[in-house]
C-alpha cells in the first residue's frame, strides 16, 4: 500500500527563515503562492518583465522579480511553468543561481525524468503535486479544506528533501486530505497514460466516435450530442462520488446490463493492447521526445490538429445547445479566438 503522510508529519518551522520562489504565476502558480504565503510562508514570485500576470500577482501583494532575481533570493525553487519551456527557463535563469542547499520543487516530473533539466547533485530534488487544477487548490483552502498531493523525492543532497516537501505541502494545504508517496517515474508515466488514454484522449475520441457514428447512422446531430456528450457529466459525477459501483447502482437496470454486456465490445482486446502501446511510448521517452520537438519545430503539426478538432461538428452542435442551458457559465465554457491565439 501507498504511504500516506497527514498534518502531523508536516511542519512549516521547516520552511521558517526561508524564502520560496514560485516560478510561473498560471494555474497553479497562483495557487502555491497564495496558500503558502496565507500558511505564513515568505513567497517570492519569478515572472518575466514583460509577463502579463506580473500585475496579477503584484494585485496580491505578492513581491514580484525577474526568475533568475528571484531564484537568486530563494531557499526554494518552484518550477511551476509548462513542461515545454521549463528547460529553456532553468538553464537561462535558474541553473546559475543554484547553490549547496537550495531546493528545486516541481509539481510534474516530466522535465526531470526525461532528462531535460539535470540539476547539479548539491541540490535537494523534489515534487509536490496536487491532484487538482490550481483554482481548485486555492479555493477549497480558502474553505478550510485541503487537496490530495504526491510527493517524491529524486534528491536528497541535504538529508532535509522530505521534510521541506511536507512542510510545502502543509503550506499549500495538501497534509490536511492526505499527500501520498510516490516517485517522479510513477507520477509522469501514469500522468502521461492517463491523459493520453482515457482522461482526454480516450474520452475525446471516444465521444467523438460516438457521435458520429449516431449523425451517419441518420440520427439528429442535436440528439447525437445529448447521448454521447451532455449526459456524460451526469456519469462521472456518480463516478467521482462512489467510484464505478455507485455508478452502476445509480442508473437503470437496462443501462447496467448494457454496461457490462456492450462496454467490453467497445473497450476490447484490441483498444487494451492499444493501451500498452502508448504506455510503452510513454516508458520509452518516445512521446516527452515527439513533443519537445514539435515545440522547437514550431508546434505547426499540434496547432493544425487543434485547429482542425475546433472545427468538428460536435463543437458546432455543442456551442448552439449550450445557449440553452442558463445553468451553465459560457465564460468558463466556450474558448474565444483571443483566447486561442494566447495559448498559441
Amino acid at each position: 500500500m501507498a504511504k500516506v503522510y497527514y498534518e502531523q508529519d508536516g511542519d512549516l518551522k521547516n520552511l521558517a527563515g526561508k524564502t520560496v520562489a514560485i516560478i510561473g504565476y498560471g494555474s497553479q502558480g497562483h495557487a502555491h503562492a497564495l496558500n503558502l504565503r496565507d500558511s505564513g510562508v515568505k513567497v517570492i514570485v519569478g515572472l518575466a518583465a514583460g509577463s502579463p500576470s506580473r500585475a496579477k500577482a503584484q494585485a496580491q501583494m505578492l513581491d514580484v522579480y525577474d526568475p533568475a532575481e528571484a531564484a537568486k533570493r530563494a531557499d526554494v525553487i518552484a518550477l511551476l511553468v509548462p513542461d515545454h519551456s521549463m528547460a529553456k527557463l532553468y538553464n537561462q535563469s535558474i541553473a546559475p543561481q543554484l547553490a549547496a542547499g537550495k531546493t528545486l520543487l516541481f509539481a510534474h516530473g516530466f522535465a526531470i525524468h526525461f532528462k531535460f533539466i539535470a540539476p547539479p547533485p548539491n541540490v535537494d530534488v523534489i515534487m509536490v503535486a496536487p491532484k487538482c487544477p490550481g483554482h481548485r487548490l486555492r479555493e477549497l483552502f480558502t474553505e478550510g479544506i485541503g487537496v490530495p498531493s504526491l510527493l517524491a523525492i529524486e534528491q536528497d543532497a541535504s538529508s532535509r528533501a522530505e521534510a521541506t516537501g511536507l512542510a510545502y505541502a502543509k503550506g499549500i494545504g495538501s497534509l490536511k486530505a492526505g499527500v501520498i508517496r510516490t516517485t517522479f517515474k510513477e507520477e509522469t508515466e501514469t500522468d502521461l497514460f492517463g491523459e493520453q488514454s482515457v482522461l482526454c484522449g480516450g474520452v475525446s475520441a471516444l465521444i467523438t466516435a460516438g457521435f458520429e457514428t449516431l449523425v451517419e447512422a441518420g440520427y439528429q446531430p442535436e440528439i447525437a450530442y445529448f447521448e454521447c456528450l451532455h449526459e456524460l457529466k451526469l456519469i462521472v459525477d456518480l463516478i467521482y462520488q462512489g467510484g464505478i459501483k455507485y455508478m452502476r447502482y445509480s442508473v437503470s437496470d437496462t443501462a447496467e446490463f448494457g454496461d457490462y454486456t456492450r462496454g467490453p465490445q467497445v473497450i476490447d482486446a484490441h483498444v487494451r493492447e492499444t493501451m500498452k502501446k502508448v504506455l510503452a511510448g510513454v516508458q520509452s521517452g518516445a512521446f516527452a521526445k515527439e513533443w519537445m520537438d514539435e515545440n522547437a519545430k514550431g508546434r505547426q503539426h499540434f496547432l493544425e490538429l487543434r485547429a482542425k478538432a475546433s472545427a468538428n461538428l460536435i463543437e458546432k452542435v455543442g456551442s448552439e445547445l449550450r445557449k440553452m442551458m442558463p445553468w451553465i457559465s459560457t465564460s468558463k465554457g466556450e474558448v474565444t479566438a483571443a483566447q486561442a491565439a494566447a495559448r498559441q
